[in-house]
């Protein structure tokens, strides 16, 4: 490993006119309605959007459904959304899978490719597994309004069929009975669902996909019950040699900096119950706007994640107009340890590596600030390697003074995202707080990644140990950028890479 110099110049590792680098990633700058639309965020055309749903891969398509009201940019009559990507990047939106029927609307689920064909639907039919809510039951408060149901595709999600024997998991009287997350068990050759039941998750499993068997319940006394638990996921995960099971169950309200957020649970699972490596709190993003992400079925032993970037306290009313709400960006997921525990990292998916141009890069620094003289694009990744440990600040701005603020606070050993000056914050109380985030690692250096996309900005904190989210809204774009340190920056390299559409 090369060792950097303690002082030295900042020096330009690849250049462009900055006029140039100020245009890449601004979609929609003249439009109003379209000025906090992301470049490399999925969002509907239009309505609203939140939890993903249905995420499969096959024959080189991710597809990405989702909760989705096409009428209004408000939580409405829940479809299934449906979007295609060969590259994780680019989204092509697709006309609505699902739509609600005489059983209810469509809420949240998964779908697998039913490769032996269990269900009797074809072979490798694509088979949506999600929740019928009835709306007319849940007023007469009966308890009964969600329920499991069935839905099929024998050409690649391009058109869908509902099983008639709908739904295949009566309620069995419990109020919050919903998002099944479907996996297949190879063990016991079987179908495992695991389901969201009040503030706790119940395993069932099946040979058929339609005949559904109670097998365990599982956290009624661990974990974090600030609110109701949804969209779980159960997914074997490798550490070394060794292969653990990670649940992750999202939770609303109770989350660390208020508002919706998403725990996990790292333990054994043998086809019937899920045991626990430890029972301590863990949460998989600490920021406000991650949450219900799940995996996608089909692809092998690579787990990959993507959420829904918003949170219930203020998802509402946020200050856009003809859309509401984005995905995160695609994450892989992965086991480390710490102190003898097990931790699950987040990074960005490395297909997203390809869509950035590098621009410039720092070696060294002799000053406690590294000020970019260049205007930025709205769309851009700031890289941070092997920096000091010690307090400071990666701040983005604009002329009119508003602020978006990034820092680590080394006394508490917590990152944290401040958007308490960042432009539009009057919508909501809760927004404009300063959220935190513990730092794991015990690293004497800190590295990290910023992902600024327009309105968002996704942080990746040493390694994805720590991981936070956060939606911001200037009045105009931030094209400034400032480090600021306590004391002088020592680092091996600070990289900036720009958005590249095409």
């Amino acid at each position: 490993m090369n060792r950097m110099k303690k002082y030295g110049a900042a020096m330009l590792f690849a250049g462009m006119l900055s006029s140039a680098f100020a245009q890449v990633g601004q979609q929609g700058s003249n439009d109003q309605l379209e000025k906090y639309r992301p470049s490399y965020h999925f969002t509907p055309k239009q309505g609203w959007m939140n939890d993903p749903n249905g995420m499969v891969y096959l024959n080189g398509n991710y597809h990405l459904f989702f909760q989705h009201n096409p009428e209004k940019s408000v939580w409405g009559p829940m479809h299934w959304g449906h979007a295609i990507s060969k590259d994780l990047i680019h989204w092509d939106e697709q006309k609505i899978a699902l739509y609600p029927d005489s059983l209810g609307t469509i809420f949240s689920g998964s779908a697998v490719i039913d490769k032996n064909n269990t269900a009797g639907f074809g072979k490798g039919a694509m088979v949506a597994i999600f929740t019928h809510h009835n709306h007319q039951e849940e007023d007469r408060k009966t308890g009964l309004h969600q329920n499991q149901s069935l839905a099929y595709s024998l050409d690649q999600g391009a058109t869908w069929t509902k099983y008639k024997g709908n739904p295949v998991l009566p309620n069995p009287g419990i109020w919050d009975f919903r998002d099944p997350k479907v996996m297949w068990f190879e063990k016991s050759k079987s179908w495992i669902m695991t389901l969201a039941t009040k503030d706790c998750i119940t395993f069932y499993s099946s040979q058929n996909l339609k005949e559904w068997k109670k097998e365990s319940e599982f956290g009624k006394e661990v974990g974090a019950h600030g609110g109701v638990w949804e969209c779980p996921d159960l997914i074997p995960m490798k550490y070394k040699e060794e292969t653990k099971w990670v649940l992750l169950v999202s939770i609303n309200p109770g989350g660390p900096n208020g508002g919706s957020v998403t725990q996990y649970f790292v333990g054994d699972f043998d086809g019937h119950q899920f045991q626990p490596a430890d029972t301590s709190i863990k949460w998989l993003d600490w920021g406000p706007d991650n949450y219900a992400g799940v995996t996608w079925s089909n692809l092998g032993g690579r787990q990959l994640m993507i959420g829904w970037m918003s949170n219930w306290q203020y998802a509402n009313v946020v200050p856009t107009t003809r859309w509401r709400s984005s995905s995160t960006i695609p994450r892989d997921l992965a086991l480390q340890k710490v102190d003898q525990k097990y931790y699950v990292s987040s990074s960005a998916a490395p297909e997203l590596a390809k869509a950035f141009r590098p621009v410039k890069k720092y070696r060294a620094n002799q000053s406690k600030e590294l000020s970019i003289q260049e205007q930025l694009p709205q769309a851009f990744r700031l890289d941070i390697n092997k920096l000091k440990q010690q307090n400071f600040k990666v701040i983005l701005s604009n002329a009119i003074g508003n602020e978006l603020v990034v820092g680590y606070a080394k006394d508490q050993k917590a990152y944290y995202i401040d958007r308490s000056k960042s432009g539009e914050i009057a919508f909501n109380a809760d927004f404009p707080k300063r959220s935190t985030a513990k730092r794991l690692s015990n690293s004497e250096t800190v590295s990290l990644s910023l992902y600024i996309d327009v309105s968002s900005v996704e942080l990746f904190a040493d390694g994805g140990l720590t991981a936070m989210t956060g939606l911001f809204f200037p009045q105009e774009p931030m094209t400034r950028l400032r480090i600021v340190g306590e004391d002088n920056l020592i680092f091996k390299d600070i990289d900036i890479a720009a958005f590249k559409d095409k």
